[in-house]
């Protein structure tokens, strides 16, 4: 059914919320709420920096993934009295670099591969965040790409970046199932056109705009059902 099966990475195949345990190490009693606030600064600042400046070559103002993530935790740290040195910043950042996947990632590429689908990684990190958290979790052979924002200078979920699957595997919109965590990233893959998967980890509602998940699990291993 499916040519491309393109999957988010933060919070889809890397546990971006398990840096919560390291956060609450450095500044006991609020691990949580650092790791919550990172998140979601990091994200309005994507947000931020496309909508400033829609330009379809890409927007002046960008910058790579991994300043904007520096960029949040610092902004985080600020706003909820910490004390961020440059050692805890170091800590925290090369932990970023180094997420653990989800358990039901593997087993779930396996079975992609060995039904001969191609698969991707889009994501808004940067070549070499994704090159190295994909290292690192030995999930290399599963790939065929890793696919980054970086090459149109905008972050999802601006329409160009999803035209960057279209572009990189020569397919048309139905092709590709888009495979997401975050429920704003499949609105804006399926604003795009591209039939979606949502992957609903933490048993949440769908917003309340855009078009429905074409499917929906609550982990990656029901998504095999549907291809």
């Amino acid at each position: 059914m499916y040519k491309v099966l393109a999957f988010d990475a933060y919070g889809t195949i890397f546990d971006v919320y398990s840096m919560a345990s390291l956060a609450e190490e450095l500044f006991p009693g609020q691990g949580q709420a650092l790791s919550l606030m990172w998140r979601d600064r990091q994200i309005e600042y994507t947000r931020l920096v496309s909508m400033a400046d829609p330009a379809q070559l890409g927007s002046r103002f960008y910058t790579s993934f991994w300043d904007l993530t520096t960029q949040s935790l610092r902004y985080s740290c600020e706003r909820l009295g910490l004390p961020l040195n440059e050692s805890a910043e170091s800590a925290l950042m090369h932990q970023y670099a180094q997420l653990e996947i989800f358990p039901d990632v593997v087993s779930t590429l396996s079975q992609l591969k060995n039904k001969g689908l191609n698969t991707a990684i889009l994501s808004n990190g940067s070549q070499k965040m994704l090159q190295d958290v994909v290292d690192k979790n030995a999930l290399t052979a599963f790939f065929n790409r890793l696919v980054s924002v970086d090459d149109v200078k905008h972050f999802k979920v601006m329409p160009q970046a999803y035209q960057l699957l279209l572009d990189q595997f020569s397919c048309q919109k139905k092709e590709v199932l888009f495979v997401s965590c975050n429920a704003w990233d499949i609105v804006g893959a399926g604003w795009f056109g591209l039939p979606t998967y949502w992957v609903n980890r933490f048993h949440l509602p769908f917003e309340k705009i855009g078009l429905p998940p074409t499917f929906q699990g609550p982990s990656l291993t029901e998504l095999i059902q549907h291809i």
